[in-house]
């Protein structure tokens, strides 16, 4: 017997980044079940569309939505207020929201750095010590952590930095192994397990431009100028596309992120909640994941290679993603 081996139906879940892509996938499966679930997100819009996308399928589950970045501690600590108020406990908490950007620590935008940094780190570790309590008051608790390929492999590639996303999700990683021990000596009832997705169909990268004030649609001519340095320095040069055509490349390529992915967020999402299921603490999502985790663990010293990449390509995964240098 497994601790949720009847299913999600009657527990009480909290789901950040619930407005979109394996959020929104989440609370959307979740509420299916019949559990009542919390959600944060920082674009209304976005998760007003969850509700109601969850209301108009005669969902069994409740859902409460809230506005919070949850890299911004009081807005969390705001957030688990609610929560509080609105139920005595919680099972599940999905540290699930995510941001791109930020990629180079030397020649670096700050403010963008940090920004990736903290969404997709000390979201994590603000909401785990925000609900912890809740957690610990239930009769069982697990926290999901989304870490990524990025958490074992730091690259899209040898000609693309990518330093602080993959420095977070690291970060996450690690917390989440260490949680193991910890929770069984403090809480031996919670459990911790993180997840590791390879390409999955999500609007990450523009949501990502959107929060960033950079959406294709409203870069100046100036920061695409920035963007024609960058994809030169990549060995792209740009030169030729007009400026209102390197918008909607980048648009088309956002789009191409999310349609062209081997794996949907709704296959995403029951591949995690069936893991969870199980108990499992180690959840790779999607083939290319699981494929790239069996190639770092075996030639490790290869990984930042150009020769790695092809070894990547030639078994057919991330080939949409990642540069070959």
């Amino acid at each position: 017997m497994t601790r949720f081996e009847n299913g999600f139906g009657g527990r009480v879940a909290v789901v950040t980044g619930g407005g979109s892509g394996m959020g929104r996938e989440m609370v959307l499966q979740l509420t299916a079940q019949g559990c009542d679930v919390a959600a944060c997100d920082v674009i209304a819009e976005n998760l007003n569309e969850t509700k109601r996308l969850c209301q108009e399928a005669g969902n069994k589950g409740e859902v409460i939505t809230f506005i919070a970045d949850v890299s911004d501690e009081a807005q969390v600590l705001a957030f688990r207020d609610v929560v509080t108020a609105w139920k005595p406990h919680i099972n599940v908490l999905f540290n699930n929201a995510g941001i791109g950007g930020g990629g180079s620590v030397v020649d670096m935008d700050r403010e963008s750095w940090e920004k990736t940094f903290g969404v997709c780190w000390y979201g994590v570790y603000y909401n785990t010590l925000a609900f912890l309590p809740m957690l610990i008051a239930a009769d069982v608790g697990q926290i999901v952590n989304t870490s990524s390929i990025n958490g074992f492999w730091a690259s899209l590639g040898p000609s693309v930095p990518h330093s602080a996303y993959c420095s977070a999700k690291f970060a996450v990683k690690g917390f989440t192994e260490a949680l193991i021990t910890d929770l069984k000596m403090n809480a031996p009832h919670v459990h911790a397990a993180v997840v590791m997705p390879g390409h999955i169909g999500t609007d990450i990268a523009l949501n990502s431009a959107i929060l960033r004030g950079r959406s294709p649609d409203s870069l100046t001519s100036d920061q695409l100028q920035e963007v024609r340095a960058r994809m030169l320095a990549s060995g792209i040069d740009l030169a030729s596309a007009s400026d209102d055509d390197l918008r909607a490349g980048m648009q088309a390529q956002g789009e191409a992120f999310r349609d062209n992915a081997p794996t949907s967020a709704a296959q995403a999402t029951t591949i995690i909640l069936n893991a969870v299921q199980k108990d499992e603490w180690r959840i790779l999502v999607g083939d290319d994941a699981v494929l790239l985790d069996e190639l770092v663990r075996d030639n490790p010293w290869e990984a930042y290679e150009p020769s790695f990449i092809a070894q990547v390509s030639a078994r057919g995964a991330l080939g949409s993603i990642v540069a070959a240098g």
